[in-house]
């Protein structure tokens, strides 16, 4: 029997987009307000960092009729123009719009995805990304659901299947790759605070 692994794999920044789901205000008025906080600052880390480094981001809204827009702090940190799937689909990947969304970046095949809730929306959509061929990066410190134990037995699924879960300092040093990079400090001074 082999005990040979594949290499972990790491966010590269030429080959990254960001995806966030559906960080929205009822939703994320239903949420443990400690958890929702820490959770709201890493997503926010993220897009700052892929905004000073030229990684795409993507969002979407579930029903946003019925659950409101996208938060203010998120809405505010995200780039202008950022391109935002409306859906009723759980699943991102079934969501009209959104596979033409992904593949502007033709070359961007790893995906990183936060946002609400872990056991409903982002586990249905790194499934499709991952049947899509995409390498899914998921940060356990930048999703939530409602109950903590709905996503420790999310994560626990998605490592099972291949999902590489990570943390947000992780990412944002990934996709640096090199403390001689130009935007070192400005990525640096994102995770002085954690």
């Amino acid at each position: 029997m082999s005990t040979h692994q594949a290499p972990m794999p790491l966010c590269q920044r030429a080959y990254s987009q960001l995806l966030v789901i559906d960080a929205q205000e009822r939703l994320a008025a239903a949420m443990p307000p400690d958890e929702l906080d820490l959770v709201v600052g890493n997503m926010n880390r993220l897009i700052s960092a892929a905004k000073l480094l030229g990684i795409p981001v993507i969002a979407t809204q579930h029903n946003s009729r019925g659950l409101g827009g996208i938060i203010e702090p998120v809405r505010a940190t995200m780039p202008e123009g950022a391109d935002i799937t409306e859906k009723t689909a759980f699943s991102c990947c079934t969501a009209p719009g959104f596979e033409r969304s992904i593949s502007a970046h033709p070359d961007r095949r790893q995906l990183v995805v936060v946002g609400i809730e872990a056991h409903i929306c982002i586990a249905q959509t790194v499934s499709g990304l991952q049947r899509w061929g995409y390498q899914v990066f998921v940060p356990d410190d930048a999703i939530i659901s409602r109950r903590t134990e709905q996503k420790l037995s999310t994560l626990k699924r998605m490592r099972h299947c291949g999902i590489h879960v990570v943390c947000t300092e992780s990412v944002g040093f990934e996709w640096l790759g090199d403390s001689t990079d130009a935007q070192f400090r400005e990525v640096l001074a994102l995770f002085k605070a954690l």
